[in-house]
């Protein structure tokens, strides 16, 4: 049986592990089901997320004419600081832009390499704990703007990382920190504007990954370049594929692309 589609991001369910789910157009796979098999992967074409033309993929999952026209892909999603709704102030599509930063917003800390700060859409969460490979996170603060999480998280990664170690995580090389403490020893820092939205009284949240085998040195599966892959999937964590050879697969930063996955 082979599936046929343009990836997305896998979806995920909370459960011990996380399931994950890659969703294709007339059909959807449950990967958790696919650990310790052989399967394929093939490239077929690009099919941008907004156009749906066949256009090599920019960033995003989009073309380059998209990338830079679009709101989904203007600067303030990846620069929460950069949002202007809150002052009705338009930046590709005023609608487009109240909707998505004039809502409830995360800031948080995730241990997935070493610990990090982040935001997110309070609808996001555990998801974007999961996409990031963390194995544990707590809230800081929560805001009713993305404005105000971006500049919570400007003002605390002058003290702590905003990345995350992406071949630390998949090798499951976590350092063991208390974000409890960090929580408090960073809460000085918060901006006037958002003290107010700090959270008190809450705990971490643990996620459990379904990793059989964890890789000594990942090595990125390009497959644009390659066009077909064959492996033993071994492990899924954050958004990526693990296979016993060591090679991994980011769904994330593969989406556009149309592929085919069969069974060996």
């Amino acid at each position: 049986m082979k599936y046929q589609g343009v990836l997305r991001k896998m979806d995920t369910e909370f459960g011990q592990p996380i399931q994950y789910f890659l969703i294709f157009e007339n059909d959807f796979l449950n990967m958790n089901q696919l650990l310790n098999k052989t399967i394929t992967i093939h490239f077929v074409k690009y099919q941008c997320l907004n156009c749906g033309l066949d256009k090599p993929i920019y960033r995003q999952g989009f073309c380059k004419s998209c990338f830079f026209e679009i709101p989904q892909a203007a600067d303030w999603i990846m620069r929460p600081e950069l949002s202007t709704a809150h002052l009705d102030k338009e930046d590709r599509d005023l609608e487009y832009e109240k909707k998505a930063q004039l809502q409830p917003h995360i800031v948080y800390l995730a241990n997935s390499s070493n610990v990090k700060v982040g935001v997110t859409r309070k609808n996001q969460v555990p998801t974007r704990w999961i996409d990031q490979g963390a194995h544990e996170a707590i809230e800081i603060v929560e805001v009713p703007n993305r404005y105000l999480a971006g500049i919570t998280e400007v003002a605390l990664k002058e003290h702590i990382s905003d990345k995350t170690n992406w071949r630390k995580m998949l090798k499951n090389d976590i350092a063991d920190e208390s974000l409890k403490a960090w929580k408090q020893k960073l809460k000085t820092y918060i901006p006037e504007e958002a003290q107010d939205y700090f959270i008190e009284n809450n705990s971490e949240t643990h996620i459990d990954f379904p990793v059989l085998q964890y890789p000594d040195k990942p090595k990125s599966l390009n497959i644009e370049k390659t066009k077909e892959f064959i492996g033993k999937l071994v492990g899924i964590k954050g958004q990526y594929l693990i296979f016993e050879d060591q090679t991994v697969f980011n769904i994330r930063t593969n989406e556009g692309l149309v592929v085919q996955i069969g069974l060996v």
